[in-house]
Protein backbone atom coordinates (compact mmCIF):
# COMPACT_ATOMS: atom_id res chain seq x y z
CA UNK A 1 0.00 0.00 0.00
CA UNK A 2 0.98 3.47 -1.00
CA UNK A 3 0.79 6.95 1.00
CA UNK A 4 -1.45 7.95 -1.30
CA UNK A 5 -3.95 4.96 -0.21
CA UNK A 6 -3.64 5.10 3.52
CA UNK A 7 -6.79 6.84 4.78
CA UNK A 8 -6.13 9.85 7.82
CA UNK A 9 -7.97 6.62 10.31
CA UNK A 10 -5.25 4.05 9.22
CA UNK A 11 -2.16 6.36 8.74
CA UNK A 12 -3.27 7.32 12.44
CA UNK A 13 -3.36 3.32 13.31
CA UNK A 14 -0.18 2.55 11.75
CA UNK A 15 1.83 4.59 13.42
CA UNK A 16 2.32 6.80 9.98
CA UNK A 17 2.77 10.03 9.56
CA UNK A 18 2.19 11.39 5.75
CA UNK A 19 3.05 14.84 5.41
CA UNK A 20 1.24 17.09 2.25
CA UNK A 21 3.38 20.27 2.36
CA UNK A 22 0.99 23.13 1.49
CA UNK A 23 1.55 25.84 -0.82
CA UNK A 24 2.13 29.79 0.46
CA UNK A 25 -1.63 30.52 -1.08
CA UNK A 26 -3.00 27.24 1.02
CA UNK A 27 -1.22 28.37 4.21
CA UNK A 28 -2.82 31.55 3.75
CA UNK A 29 -5.89 29.99 2.82
CA UNK A 30 -6.06 27.94 5.75
CA UNK A 31 -4.72 30.74 8.48
CA UNK A 32 -1.60 29.22 8.91
CA UNK A 33 -0.26 32.56 7.55
CA UNK A 34 -1.66 35.76 7.82
CA UNK A 35 -0.78 38.16 4.25
CA UNK A 36 -0.16 41.50 5.06
CA UNK A 37 -2.09 44.10 3.11
CA UNK A 38 -0.09 45.33 -0.08
CA UNK A 39 -0.99 48.79 0.70
CA UNK A 40 0.64 49.18 4.10
CA UNK A 41 3.35 46.68 3.16
CA UNK A 42 4.34 48.88 0.11
CA UNK A 43 3.84 51.72 2.25
CA UNK A 44 6.66 50.10 4.31
CA UNK A 45 9.07 49.80 1.07
CA UNK A 46 8.30 46.28 0.60
CA UNK A 47 8.14 45.44 -3.60
CA UNK A 48 6.98 41.39 -2.93
CA UNK A 49 3.84 39.70 -0.97
CA UNK A 50 4.43 39.72 2.62
CA UNK A 51 3.34 37.24 5.24
CA UNK A 52 3.17 36.64 9.07
CA UNK A 53 2.81 33.07 10.66
CA UNK A 54 0.04 32.77 12.51
CA UNK A 55 2.34 32.36 15.75
CA UNK A 56 4.37 35.94 15.02
CA UNK A 57 0.85 37.78 14.03
CA UNK A 58 -1.05 36.71 17.13
CA UNK A 59 2.09 37.45 19.42
CA UNK A 60 3.32 41.18 17.89
CA UNK A 61 -0.01 42.15 15.48
CA UNK A 62 -3.66 41.08 17.00
CA UNK A 63 -5.28 43.40 18.83
CA UNK A 64 -8.97 44.16 19.55
CA UNK A 65 -10.99 46.99 21.41
CA UNK A 66 -11.09 44.06 24.01
CA UNK A 67 -7.86 44.34 24.43
CA UNK A 68 -7.30 48.01 24.79
CA UNK A 69 -10.40 47.87 27.79
CA UNK A 70 -8.60 44.36 29.58
CA UNK A 71 -5.05 45.74 29.41
CA UNK A 72 -6.15 49.51 30.05
CA UNK A 73 -3.62 50.54 26.84
CA UNK A 74 -4.77 51.56 23.49
CA UNK A 75 -3.33 49.83 20.44
CA UNK A 76 -4.57 49.09 17.27
CA UNK A 77 -4.02 46.08 14.71
CA UNK A 78 -2.60 48.62 11.42
CA UNK A 79 0.11 50.24 13.76
CA UNK A 80 1.45 46.94 15.34
CA UNK A 81 1.37 45.34 11.85
CA UNK A 82 2.76 49.18 10.49
CA UNK A 83 5.48 49.16 12.82
CA UNK A 84 6.93 44.55 12.71
CA UNK A 85 6.67 45.85 8.81
CA UNK A 86 9.21 49.04 9.07
CA UNK A 87 11.48 47.34 11.84
CA UNK A 88 11.30 44.33 9.25
CA UNK A 89 12.45 46.14 6.08
CA UNK A 90 15.31 47.89 8.14
CA UNK A 91 16.59 44.79 8.95
CA UNK A 92 16.52 43.06 5.70
CA UNK A 93 18.42 46.29 4.87
CA UNK A 94 21.15 45.93 6.96
CA UNK A 95 21.50 41.95 5.69
CA UNK A 96 23.25 40.66 3.25
CA UNK A 97 21.65 37.39 2.37
CA UNK A 98 18.26 35.59 2.65
CA UNK A 99 17.39 35.98 6.25
CA UNK A 100 17.41 38.68 8.72
CA UNK A 101 16.35 39.12 12.45
CA UNK A 102 14.06 41.93 13.73
CA UNK A 103 13.95 43.04 17.09
CA UNK A 104 11.16 45.22 18.39
CA UNK A 105 9.07 46.23 21.60
CA UNK A 106 5.11 45.77 21.23
CA UNK A 107 3.01 45.53 24.35
CA UNK A 108 2.46 41.60 24.87
CA UNK A 109 -1.23 40.82 24.30
CA UNK A 110 -1.42 38.53 27.44
CA UNK A 111 -4.40 40.68 29.37
CA UNK A 112 -1.98 42.35 32.08
CA UNK A 113 0.61 43.74 30.02
CA UNK A 114 0.84 47.85 29.69
CA UNK A 115 4.76 48.23 28.90
CA UNK A 116 6.40 47.30 25.65
CA UNK A 117 8.57 44.38 25.91
CA UNK A 118 10.92 42.89 23.82
CA UNK A 119 9.68 40.96 20.28
CA UNK A 120 12.40 38.38 17.79
CA UNK A 121 11.17 37.85 14.59
CA UNK A 122 13.02 36.08 11.77
CA UNK A 123 12.52 36.95 8.36
CA UNK A 124 12.89 34.98 5.33
CA UNK A 125 13.13 35.94 1.93
CA UNK A 126 12.17 33.26 -0.64
CA UNK A 127 10.76 32.10 -3.61
CA UNK A 128 6.76 31.39 -3.76
CA UNK A 129 4.69 29.32 -5.03
CA UNK A 130 5.45 30.82 -8.57
CA UNK A 131 9.19 31.06 -8.04
CA UNK A 132 8.31 34.48 -7.07
CA UNK A 133 10.57 36.38 -4.59
CA UNK A 134 8.08 36.81 -1.11
CA UNK A 135 8.59 37.52 2.22
CA UNK A 136 7.99 35.57 5.48
CA UNK A 137 8.17 37.23 8.96
CA UNK A 138 8.38 33.84 11.81
CA UNK A 139 9.15 33.93 15.50
CA UNK A 140 12.98 32.76 15.63
CA UNK A 141 11.10 28.97 16.89
CA UNK A 142 9.30 28.39 13.59
CA UNK A 143 12.54 29.22 11.00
Amino acid sequence: MTHHEYTPEQAAADGVYVAHPLTRAQAIAHGLFVEAPRTLSHEAGFRVPVALTKAAWEDCVAWTDADDQQQHTVQDETGRLWDVLLMSRLAIARSKGIHAHVTLHRIKRDGTSRTPQLARLVIEIGPGDQAEPVITIMLPYEG
